[in-house]
């Protein structure tokens, strides 16, 4: 197997001809050949090859292979030489994406996600084929997808192109993933042997019930119980007498209750309504119980009850960490960013929203362990990278990112509180934070690159 990156040209002949510079077509084993094929995706062509004299590594293709294949444009990109027969370009990354009709229009085709969209596409033009599109752009009985690309201006254009060799899920509703139509698409996916990663959103439950027998995962997981009863809810409560309730399919803090027992004072409820931290303070924990019943009624089966863990904390106000995972060009999990959350005053839960401020991880940690702060972080590091193995060992799907948060209580013991499997961006907002939002796109670039085959040893071009 021979991979090089190539820059590609296209040509105004008209018949099936590659033309390959002597550096490009020597390097890639293919000294007296006449005819090969050549394979974009799913399609491919048979094509006379002739080497052309030319510095560096570039193929030209004619407008008879270009058609036939839909390469969609020129460019730096891959060629891989899998077999005697058949050289491939690409890597040609698909990103599947959507947003409400409401808020798309020519320039944000993809709502608030098309500015993360497009960052990726940048990054990875410069080693393949990468373009954005919907449920909607496939073309099952073509096997086509009618991919958004973006040009040198920055601007959106549409091109036809084979299904994709790889396709990284960001999908944004929950609701939609949960639909029949959604479902058939990624077994349709999986079925062509097309790699399709971050399958769905987790909800709280699963991940805890994924995880219920895994016993280097447990070591790190605070006591959970779904749709709890309340005999379950005040036995966990006078046994920690600090618990979280929450919904197993919220996001952003919404819905939780922190539930306290002090023997002496009662029972207590903390919580966010309309924008405003509330406490509430119980004789009983019947009473208690009453006001949760009142404001969810039987959606609190759709809650977790959950173990609280003593935080450290700054100004006496708990930190959590976000720890931001990615598999790499190795198929190796690696943490790409991590931010330290710092609860606002009375708040339930760190989230910027609820009056939580972000820091980097040193930050936090030099001031509450001072000089162990960076023992803490590299085994908060590593307690990360082997929840994510533990996950990922006990999913049934392709996975390719995590958001793992994460606490470290008093004693530095690391805990993991929940997993999300396509997890928000909004920790590289911190200015020093910069680097890493970067190094997670080039992450997602790698990794892609691995599913695809479209790895190997001194892949070099001009």
């Amino acid at each position: 197997m021979s991979l090089k990156l190539c820059n590609v040209h296209f040509s105004q002949a008209a018949d099936n001809v590659i033309y390959l510079s002597g550096q490009l077509y020597h390097s890639l084993k293919l000294s007296g050949k006449k005819r090969m094929r050549i394979k974009l995706g799913k399609e491919s062509i048979q094509a006379s090859v002739r080497p052309i004299k030319r510095q560096g590594n570039h193929i030209y293709l004619s407008a008879g292979v270009r058609q036939s294949i839909r390469v969609p444009k020129t460019g730096n990109v891959y060629v891989l030489n899998s077999s005697d027969d058949e050289v491939q370009l690409g890597p040609l990354v698909g990103v599947l994406t959507d947003s409400p009709g409401i808020l798309r229009s020519a320039s944000v085709p993809f709502g608030p996600r098309t500015g993360f969209i497009k960052e990726l596409i940048r990054l990875g033009e410069k080693k393949a084929y990468f373009f954005a599109f919907t449920p909607r752009d496939i073309n099952w009985q073509q096997e086509t997808v009618n991919g958004h690309f973006l040009n040198a201006e920055g601007g959106w254009y549409r091109k036809i192109v084979p299904l994709p060799d790889v396709v990284y899920n960001r999908l944004p509703s929950r609701k939609a993933e949960t639909t029949e139509y959604i479902s058939t698409l990624r077994e349709r996916f999986v079925r062509k042997k097309i790699p399709f990663f971050n399958w769905s959103f987790f909800n709280k439950s699963d991940v805890y019930r994924m995880l219920d027998k895994d016993t280097e995962a447990l070591r790190h997981l605070p006591e959970s119980i779904s749709a709890p009863s309340n005999e379950k809810i005040k036995e966990l409560l006078e046994r920690h007498h600090f618990l979280y309730f929450k919904p197993t399919g919220g996001s952003l803090g919404i819905g939780i209750y922190r539930l306290t027992y002090q023997p002496n004072k009662g029972y207590f409820a903390r919580y966010r309504n309309n924008g405003k931290n509330v406490l509430l303070r119980f004789n009983s924990f019947q009473s208690l119980m009453r006001m949760l019943h009142s404001r969810h009624g039987s959606s609190l089966n759709g809650y977790v009850v959950q173990q609280g863990i003593r935080l450290v904390e700054i100004d006496g106000c708990p930190i959590d960490f976000r720890f931001h995972m990615h598999k790499n060009g190795k198929n190796e999990w690696v943490p790409a960013g991590i931010g330290a959350k710092k609860a606002g005053r009375g708040s339930v839960t760190t989230h910027i929203k609820n009056g939580g401020s972000l820091m980097t991880p040193e930050s936090a940690l030099s001031r509450a362990f001072g000089n162990q702060a960076s023992d803490v972080l590299e085994k908060a590091k590593k307690v990360a990278i082997r929840l994510s193995e533990s996950i990922e060992r006990n999913y049934p799907h392709r996975l390719g990112e995590l958001g793992l948060d994460i606490g470290i209580d008093k004693d530095g013991e690391v805990w993991m509180f929940e997993a999300n499997a396509k997890p928000g961006r909004s920790i590289f907002k911190h200015p020093s934070l910069k680097a890493e939002g970067r190094a997670s796109l080039e992450y997602i670039l790698e990794h892609c690159l691995y599913l695809s085959r479209f790895r190997g040893g001194a892949a070099d071009g001009d």
